[in-house]
């Protein structure tokens, strides 16, 4: 029970990636906060249904929308009486290039991939503190430099990767807030195989993958993720602050190139 009777909100966590972490920290005996957009919310009630009503709770609403963090904030501290930990899931994810990514568009992804973290962080304040609890940020790969059609996104996840280092080092030292971020690499979401197909691609497109993709054979599982993530949230990470590690079944640096 490495996370025993913290409560944890997790953005974007209806599906994919969050889900996943909500479910692993109830194993791990925290109560979450369920979040997730209109869109989701029957997904989300099945996943607090599973989950047990008093080890969860949903909370429905898009995270740009005004005093959006603060309610969130409410919701956990209503429920359960104290947060201990954010994690920032939630992200806008839209195919984009230099030529099609028009300003409002930009700004709406920096709105719901940057702002909307840092807001939620900012709102949850007295009580991480109280609490010296945690923040993980979930990143991308991409934050480095981004494929060309990822533009907007993999901006915003470079500009999320800095706000994590600054706030880990600022919050840790003013208020005892450990803040670090996970940059994962190419996961098998239910979103992501939605895309994919979107693309055009077959059905089992991901069940044979170029080796210089995925080294594995396989791409990352969200169950995966969770696991990295807990270590995070828990008190066994001790004082580290400030730090991103890459979740990636390949280095981003110094690669060997593939053989032919």
């Amino acid at each position: 029970m490495r996370l025993k009777d913290k409560v944890v909100i997790v953005t974007g966590s209806c599906t994919g990636i969050g889900k996943a972490i909500a479910i692993r920290c109830v194993a791990e005996g925290g109560k979450v906060v369920v979040h997730g957009r209109d869109g989701a919310r029957e997904q989300g009630e099945a996943i607090v249904k599973a989950l047990g009503a008093d080890k969860a709770v949903l909370h429905i609403e898009d995270i740009t929308f005004e005093g959006a963090p603060q309610r969130l904030v409410a919701t956990a501290v209503n429920k359960f009486g104290r947060l201990d930990a954010i994690v920032n899931n939630a992200a806008m994810i839209v195919s984009s290039d230099v030529h099609t990514t028009d300003l409002p568009l930009f700004r709406s992804i920096m709105e719901a991939n940057l702002m909307a973290p840092f807001a939620i962080i900012q709102a949850a304040l007295p009580h991480l503190s109280n609490a010296r609890g945690s923040v993980l940020n979930i990143g991308s790969v991409n934050a480095w430099s981004g494929e060309p059609n990822l533009f907007g996104y993999s901006v915003s996840k470079g500009a999320l990767m800095t706000l994590s280092r600054n706030l880990g080092d600022t919050l840790h030292r003013e208020m005892g807030i450990r803040v670090n971020q996970l940059n994962v690499g190419w996961v098998l979401t239910e979103k992501e195989a939605e895309r994919k197909k979107a693309q055009g691609l077959a059905e089992d497109w991901y069940k044979d993958l170029p080796r210089v993709y995925a080294p594995a054979g396989r791409l990352l599982k969200p169950e995966e993720i969770a696991a990295a993530a807990v270590y995070w949230l828990a008190d066994e990470s001790g004082p580290i602050s400030g730090q991103v590690v890459e979740l990636e079944q390949h280095p981003l640096i110094g690669r060997n190139p593939p053989k032919n």
